[in-house]
């Protein structure tokens, strides 16, 4: 199998996941903490965003044409959208727990490895300067993972 198939397998399990949180009203948090956090993650998303730019919106891994990307959040973590969405949704998950919301956590984690590794890769091929890039930036937690 491809990585990018492997990929969109992955990324329609982490929406399908997402989304039956959602309906379970398990992702918005309900005091400070948790509600800081998530805000902190719609925030990392949002700048991760902006300084990636539009020019991708995969659904499977994929680099893009452009330089490698490695200033905003990507100096600190080679995934801040990834990040941000564990900001998002670990929290939530925290505070209405339950094993089946703990299990849908579980496979968003799952599926964000799966992504991480099939577009890492992939961008080790598409450009020669990713892997020291990678020596010296964590994945998901700065200074940590």
């Amino acid at each position: 199998m491809s990585l990018k198939f492997i990929s969109i397998v992955a990324t329609g399990v982490l929406i399908a996941a997402a989304v039956t949180l959602v309906m379970r009203r398990a992702v918005i948090g309900t005091g400070p903490v948790t509600l800081a956090l998530q805000l902190a993650g719609l925030l990392l998303v949002t700048w991760a965003r902006l300084t990636f730019g539009l020019r991708s919106f995969h659904f499977a891994a994929n680099p893009t044409r452009g330089p490698l990307i490695n200033t905003g959040p990507y100096r600190y973590i080679r995934n801040p959208i990834y990040a941000a969405v564990l900001l998002v949704v670990l929290p939530g998950v925290a505070v209405h727990w339950s094993w089946i919301n703990g299990l849908l956590a579980l496979l968003i984690v799952a599926t964000l490895v799966i992504k991480i590794f099939c577009e890492e890769e992939l961008l080790r091929a598409a450009y020669p300067e990713y892997q020291e890039y990678a020596k010296k930036t964590k994945r998901l937690v700065p200074f940590v993972i």
